[in-house]
C-alpha cells in the first residue's frame, strides 16, 4: 500500500515540474490579426506584430512560420527581457489580385503549444493597370455624370482602351479554338 501511495505522489510531483508553459501565459500579441487593407499587385507589404514578454522569464521566439511561400517571415531571434516587447514581421507578397488571409504558426521556447497569428486584405491592380480598366469596368455610370465636359476625352479613353482588349482576346480565343 506504501509503495502505491508512493507511487502516486511520485507520478503528481514529476508531472507538475516537467509541466510546460502556454504561450498566452509568457507572451502577449497586441494585434493577432493585421488588415493591410487595399494593397497594390506585385508590392510586398509588411505586417509588424509586437511580441510582449509577459513572464517572469527570458522569452524567446523559437519559429515563425508562414503557411504558404506567398508570406516571408522575420522575427526578434534574441531572447526578449520580461516587460520588453520584440516582434514578428510577415511581408506579403501580393501578387494574385483579390482578398487573402495568411496565417503564420508562430512557437515560443518552453511552451508546448504554438499561437496562430494572421495578415489579411485585399491586392489591387497597380495604378497603371487600374487606371484602364477602372473607367471600363464599374463605375461608367459615375464617371459620366462627374466629368460631363470632359466626356469626348473620356469616350476616347474608354474606347481606345476597350476596343483593343476586345480584339485581341477575340483573336486569341479563334485561334485556340481551331486546332
Amino acid at each position: 500500500m506504501k509503495k502505491l501511495l508512493f507511487s502516486i505522489v511520485a507520478l503528481t510531483l514529476t508531472t507538475g515540474i516537467f509541466a510546460q508553459k502556454k504561450s498566452d501565459d509568457v507572451a502577449k500579441i497586441k494585434t493577432e490579426t493585421i488588415d493591410l487593407g487595399k494593397i497594390k499587385q506585385d508590392n510586398p507589404t509588411p505586417a509588424i506584430f509586437d511580441v510582449t514578454n509577459i513572464g517572469t522569464e527570458d522569452l524567446l521566439i523559437e519559429q515563425a512560420n508562414p503557411t504558404c511561400g506567398c508570406t516571408i517571415s522575420d522575427y526578434t531571434k534574441d531572447k526578449i527581457a520580461p516587460g520588453k516587447t520584440g516582434y514578428i514581421k510577415a511581408t506579403y507578397n501580393a501578387k494574385n489580385i483579390g482578398m487573402f488571409e495568411k496565417h503564420l504558426t508562430v512557437k515560443f521556447a518552453g511552451c508546448d503549444d504554438m499561437k496562430s497569428i494572421t495578415i489579411k486584405g485585399e491586392v489591387i491592380k497597380n495604378e497603371d493597370a487600374a487606371a484602364a480598366p477602372a473607367p471600363a469596368v464599374a463605375p461608367v455610370s459615375e464617371a459620366a455624370p462627374v466629368v460631363d465636359k470632359a466626356v469626348p476625352a473620356k469616350a476616347t479613353a474608354t474606347s481606345s482602351k476597350v476596343a483593343p482588349a476586345k480584339k485581341a482576346p477575340a483573336k486569341k480565343a479563334a485561334t485556340p479554338a481551331k486546332p
